[in-house]
């Protein structure tokens, strides 16, 4: 080879090789943080009293979303969603994925870290799963959680050596166990001092514990002792997961990776009280929502942008420069099976049912992004009750399918002292709600949030909202069947 040529062989190498790391500096780190049951409780989202330090620091740093929303309120259900970017009835996961319940999504569900591992990020999971089946939800690396999923300080220092391998970039899913209810008889009184996972045994933690008389009482919970104690643990099981996502943060910025990492913090489902979890109300489904990205974005913002869970996976995609995911074709060699069961014959663009928000970080007002749906089916195994819903900015309108039935409960929170202490009531309220009402509902239920956010009076057969009750309802059959929903036939059907 003459030595120009070879010179010019060289240069293109390097040219090439420079081209290859640029792009792969140009794609950042993601880190996914799923709180267990974490409804609107942190400073940065107005509460004065629980102490979330490093959230609110987060939250200064990045993009609060004041309107950010689960599409299902139960926790493998929601997770699913999270990982899948599909609704319920489209992923398969309608409900718990453990013990007896063993729901589990299909096999031709293609779930975040599945895409990301395939497009050569390196990915690992640490804490809480509680999906299925693992080959569709599959991680490179499952990182021990030595302390407990509950001790997420520990979690976070398990995660250095896997955050510091500089090779490719990374996505982590990150999920404690916190502030999930759980540990100890619930139903009598005195309460258990482990409601909440709360125990001071936890290496590295520093256990902050609150007075019941000094907690903030929702609206949409009675105000009395029961309440009050149970509040006051799980603020403080909040209180541990803040000091395990402030390890994280640490962790990162010990490695050099914080610069190049976008952080997502979020939810499952609202709090595990009743009137919130399992429940498709705005304490169950109004999530927080805190982004950190890199980049030259304004910090501390808050965005009025109402974001779906189904939002969370192909956000996390844009951010990974991928556009467009293909759904393999499946072969069948049976000519009947194919018949019967179609399938295409190559690889066709794989759809999801949510859209990257990454452009409401770096604006205030982006138009479109002023409505949300939400797919609710079971919690646990005997709790069938699917619902359908759609969130506007101002009105909520939700479709019992099961209305004849009575509203089944989660079994923790029907124990629940504050529950307990509300049926032992002479009232028949349960916060602002009567509790008749709770438990036997209505086909639909019509709120117009502006003029009554805690969701009491029923407007869907006032004759004054006769034409929102009609609008709503079109949209959400029309979203029934754009997602595929089997529940549609319930519109001809009954």
């Amino acid at each position: 080879m003459k030595p120009i040529a070879c010179l010019l062989c060289i240069l293109l190498a390097a040219g090439l090789g420079l081209g290859a790391q640029a792009a792969q500096a140009a794609q950042p780190n993601l880190v996914l943080v799923v709180a267990d049951d974490h409804g609107l409780d942190a400073g940065c989202y107005g509460n004065r009293v629980v102490q979330t330090p490093n959230l609110d620091r987060l939250a200064r740093e990045g993009t609060l979303y004041t309107r950010a929303f689960c599409t299902t309120a139960s926790c493998s259900a929601s997770r699913s969603v999270l990982l899948s970017g599909l609704h319920n009835h489209q992923n398969g996961q309608y409900g718990h994925q453990h013990s007896f319940h063993h729901f589990s999504s299909f096999k031709t569900v293609q779930s975040l870290p599945a895409i990301l591992g395939k497009q050569g990020y390196r990915t690992a999971r640490i804490g809480k799963f509680h999906v299925a089946p693992e080959e569709v939800y599959s991680f490179q690396k499952t990182l021990p959680s030595a302390g407990g999923n509950r001790n997420s300080v520990a979690m976070a220092n398990q995660c250095q050596e896997f955050v510091a391998d500089k090779s490719k970039p990374f996505f982590l899913y990150f999920c404690s166990s916190d502030p999930h209810r759980g540990g100890g008889k619930i139903a009598n009184q005195p309460l258990s001092p482990d409601l909440f996972g709360n125990r001071p045994n936890y290496p590295g933690v520093k256990e902050v514990v609150y007075d019941p008389e000094k907690v903030i009482v929702p609206s949409w919970m009675p105000d009395n002792g029961a309440t009050r104690a149970e509040i006051a643990q799980y603020y403080q099981a909040i209180s541990r997961l803040d000091q395990g996502l402030g390890r994280l943060v640490e962790v990162l910025k010990e490695t050099g990776q914080y610069e190049n990492t976008v952080i997502i913090y979020t939810a499952d489902n609202g709090s595990a009280m009743p009137g919130s979890k399992t429940t498709l109300y705005e304490p169950g489904m109004r999530l927080p929502l805190v982004v950190r990205a890199p980049g030259d974005l304004k910090r501390g913002r808050q965005s009025q942008a109402m974001i779906s869970w189904v939002d969370i996976t192909p956000t996390l995609l844009d951010f990974a420069g991928i556009k467009e995911v293909l759904a393999p074709a499946l072969v069948q060699a049976d000519p009947e099976e194919r018949r019967n069961n179609p399938r295409p014959a190559r690889d066709v663009p794989y759809t999801f049912h949510g859209r990257s928000f990454q452009e409401t970080l770096a604006k205030d007002a982006v138009p479109g992004w002023d409505c949300v749906f939400a797919s609710h089916t079971f919690h646990e195994i005997t709790m069938y009750y699917p619902m359908r819903v759609i969130r506007t900015e101002r009105f909520k309108l939700i479709l019992n399918l099961a209305h004849p039935l009575p509203f089944p409960f989660a079994s923790d929170l029907f124990e629940s002292a504050a529950w307990q202490a509300a049926l032992q009531s002479s009232s028949d309220l349960f916060g602002k709600r009567k509790m008749t009402k709770f438990i036997q509902r209505s086909r639909l239920e019509l709120y117009d949030l502006e003029k009554d956010p805690d969701e009491v009076v029923n407007l869907a057969n006032d004759p004054a909202h006769i034409k929102v009750v009609a609008d709503l309802s079109a949209q959400l059959k029309e979203f029934q069947q754009r997602t595929g929903d089997p529940w549609v036939v319930k519109y001809k059907y009954e």
